[in-house]
């Protein structure tokens, strides 16, 4: 399996932290993981609150866990609400379902590691991770869905 390396994770970092700057965000902290949701690099701007580290921490983590943005994560929580309390219990309450987590991938598809943004909106945070994915060239769950596949694996309804 391959990992997202620490020169990658401080790109994608550097984008986000750039990109918020320019579109006049509240204060960002991002995270950037390897697969098994190991901290692979990590980011807090002056004026963060205090336990942003976790809440990008839970974002990565719900992404990896479910193979799918956290922010889909939080639709199946409104949805499905039984059922992700048992997910998010069976994880010792690490799952944060809130916009901002997203799965990291190759030019293969193969999963490499994952990010949480958190600071702002959920949807800019979501924005901002998927705009520092894609400035390190790398991609997102959205860029192998009009393929239909990722990572060899046909995609279903996630």
């Amino acid at each position: 399996m391959s990992a997202i390396t620490l020169e990658q994770a401080n790109r994608i970092i550097a984008a986000v932290l750039q990109r918020a700057a320019e579109v006049q965000c509240r204060p960002i902290s991002v995270l950037v993981v390897e697969p098994g949701c190991k901290v692979k690099a990590f980011q807090k701007e002056d004026g963060s609150s205090m336990i942003r580290f976790e809440m990008a921490f839970g974002k990565a983590y719900a992404a990896l866990a479910l193979g799918r943005s956290s922010k889909l994560v939080k639709i199946r929580a409104d949805e499905r609400p039984l059922f992700m309390r048992y997910v998010i219990t069976a994880t010792d309450d690490q799952i944060f379902p809130e916009g901002g987590g997203l799965q990291i991938r190759n030019d293969a598809g193969d999963v490499i590691g994952a990010i949480g943004v958190t600071g702002d909106t959920e949807d800019k945070d979501e924005e901002l991770a998927a705009f520092g994915i894609r400035a390190a060239g790398l991609k997102t769950d959205d860029d192998f869905k009009d393929t239909g596949r990722r990572s060899g694996v046909r995609l279903t309804n996630i």
